[in-house]
């Protein structure tokens, strides 16, 4: 399975094409859009929320709610597009009205200034646009499609913020992948400890009046994945590589971790490996799971714990300064709309990330022409690791 996205944020529409999902899987605009409202919820969003109401057509590759293994198209329409007419239009323009929103103060942190060195923008509105978390809006919705996948086979993902702008939220032990989802979908800011949903939305409202931003951390969890997939034999194929790189690849985010993550570096070979078990029920377990599901890049059996980091967003409303591009002078640099948190929204992209990662490793290592042969192919890999 492989995936292209395209569009600008103030852009007509985004578009996302899926080629290699199983023929027989059962799809349907509202499976998306689910997702896509998820991503524009959460406490601390802003005022392009109120005006995008994200909703998917799908133009190609389903036939009477099923796929038909033919390439999949979505498409999502960006509302607001009509107020940008002038400015994002395709066709060249007067002079003058090339300068109406022109940005050449290139906001810290953004993509603005370094594309507009890399392919030679005298607009930065040119970089922004590509490089704005609009982007994200098609990933989740083909996250979607995975988890459609991941679903059929058993296989339930989930996210929550376990850092929300430098306070740790409290997890309790024990629970599932679905509580999980549970819980944090009834928060609005995606915590599973409710006792803590007042005071993060009380800081965020006082992050907002400071014209300021955060950031956290969020956790996905996956819950029954076949042991075996990736593979140790080349740096490439390694699973929890793939996975890092995807997470890496959202907008905002700047590292990851797998079970205990970073901790292991304090801690001792004895108190971070999983001792390893066996019974004729379960078949492999293990005691623990302090390496978050994955030995030699390869998933063990155990649940998928996959934290990434999220820095505040760039954009604030007391500007940093900057430079003007044209005089080199400083300047404070360009504001356009934000939030003072997007974590719940971030946790949505990363569960779609990783999900669309690992429904392209396993139509990758099963036959997958068809949803049957893709589901009896998985559950003889099962029946033969449990028995190994």
């Amino acid at each position: 399975m492989r995936y292209l996205t395209a569009g600008e944020s103030h852009g007509p529409r985004l578009t996302a094409i899926i080629e290699g999902v199983p023929a027989g899987l059962p799809l349907t605009a509202e499976d998306i859009n689910a997702d896509l409202t998820r991503r524009q919820g959460g406490y601390g969003r802003g005022s392009r929320m109120k005006i995008e109401t994200d909703r998917v057509e799908i133009t190609a590759g389903v036939r009477h709610g099923l796929t038909t293994g033919a390439p999949i198209t979505l498409n999502v329409t960006n509302k607001d597009h009509q107020k940008w007419l002038d400015i994002m239009a395709v066709e060249d323009i007067e002079e003058k009205l090339k300068s109406k929103r022109r940005i050449k103060h290139p906001r810290p942190g953004h993509a603005d200034l370094v594309g507009g060195m890399k392919y030679r923008f005298s607009d930065l509105r040119n970089s922004l646009e590509r490089s704005s978390a609009r982007e994200t809006t098609m990933r989740v919705a083909v996250g979607a499609v995975a988890k459609r996948i991941l679903a059929e086979l058993d296989i339930d993902i989930a996210n929550h913020i376990v850092v929300f702008g430098g306070k740790e939220i409290d997890v309790p032990d024990g629970l599932t992948v679905a509580d999980i989802r549970e819980r944090a979908a009834q928060s609005e800011v995606s915590i599973v400890n409710q006792e803590r949903e007042e005071e993060i939305k009380t800081y965020i409202d006082q992050i907002k009046r400071d014209g300021d931003t955060i950031g956290g951390v969020v956790e996905t969890v996956v819950g029954g994945v076949p042991a075996g997939l990736g593979s140790y034999v080349q740096w490439d194929k390694k699973l929890d590589a793939k996975l890092a790189q995807a997470v890496v690849s959202i907008n905002a985010f700047k590292g990851v971790e797998f079970g205990v993550g970073f901790q292991a570096g304090y801690l001792k070979g004895s108190q971070v490996m999983d001792e390893i078990l066996w019974n004729q029920e379960t078949g492999y377990t293990r005691r623990t799971n302090n390496l978050g599901g994955f030995e030699g890049g390869m998933t063990n059996g155990q649940p998928l714990v996959i934290r990434g980091v999220m820095k505040p967003i760039p954009t604030l409303y007391k500007p940093l300064m900057s430079v003007d591009i044209d005089t080199h002078e400083p300047y404070k640099a360009t504001v356009e709309r934000s939030d003072p948190t997007a974590l719940p929204a971030a946790g949505v992209v990363m569960e779609s990330v990783v999900a669309t990662v690992l429904a392209t490793e396993i139509l990758d290592k099963f036959s997958s022409d068809n949803l049957e042969e893709l589901k009896a192919a998985v559950a003889s890999h099962r029946d033969y690791v449990k028995n190994f």
